[in-house]
């Protein structure tokens, strides 16, 4: 059984998402489109803040609702159906960024790094600007733990215990993901002192 870290989140008016995926383990189609409306916009944007602005994340949101709604036998805990799908997410990610690094390592896809102006405001002042793209450039060339490891601890917000469940990895390994991304932000903030 896969366990899930329980949803902080407060729960919308309506059923709770553990009657929700009751329902939608017996099979009815109106519990499976509540979760799913529920909770796309969450996995857009973590698919979003993973891949960056990429063909693949449509595809990785529907991925992670099939694989959701064909295992939600496994889920035990219903009502963590949203932590739960989070990791889905990540998990769907990581192979597709696991797949890319390795079709570019073979020759067979170009590197396309993170469209930085794609992502930013275009009212951000010209210091945030140019700041976000020494950014972008350093998170790019990162192995995709490490970046999500990031990304779910400083863009989601999530305690590294809940970085650890969602990955799926122990809290030891989920830091040290972490402090890879860390030090690669850090010598990014090095380059930019000045020397005295």
């Amino acid at each position: 059984m896969i366990r899930a870290v329980p949803n902080p989140k407060p729960q919308p008016a309506g059923p709770t998402d553990a009657a929700l995926v009751v329902a939608a383990r017996a099979g009815e189609s109106w519990a499976q489109e509540a979760l799913y409306r529920r909770y796309a916009r969450m996995v857009n944007g973590l698919a979003y803040r993973l891949l960056g602005r990429d063909a693949d994340v449509d595809d990785l949101v529907q991925d992670t609702f099939v694989e959701a709604l064909k295992n939600l036998h496994r889920l035990e805990a219903p009502a963590a159906f949203g932590s739960w799908l989070g990791s889905i997410v990540v998990r769907t990610a990581s192979k597709r960024l696991r797949t890319r690094s390795l079709l570019t390592r073979l020759g067979l896809r170009r590197l396309a790094p993170i469209d930085a102006d794609s992502v930013m405001s275009s009212r951000a002042p010209p210091d945030i600007t140019s700041e976000l793209r020494a950014i972008y450039s350093v998170l790019d060339p990162l192995h995709h733990e490490a970046r999500n490891a990031l990304v779910l601890h400083r863009v989601e917000g999530m305690s590294m215990p809940e970085v650890a469940a969602t990955m799926g990895v122990s809290l030891s390994t989920a830091k040290r993901r972490l402090a890879v991304a860390e030090r690669a932000l850090l010598s990014l903030s090095e380059v930019k002192e000045p020397v005295p």
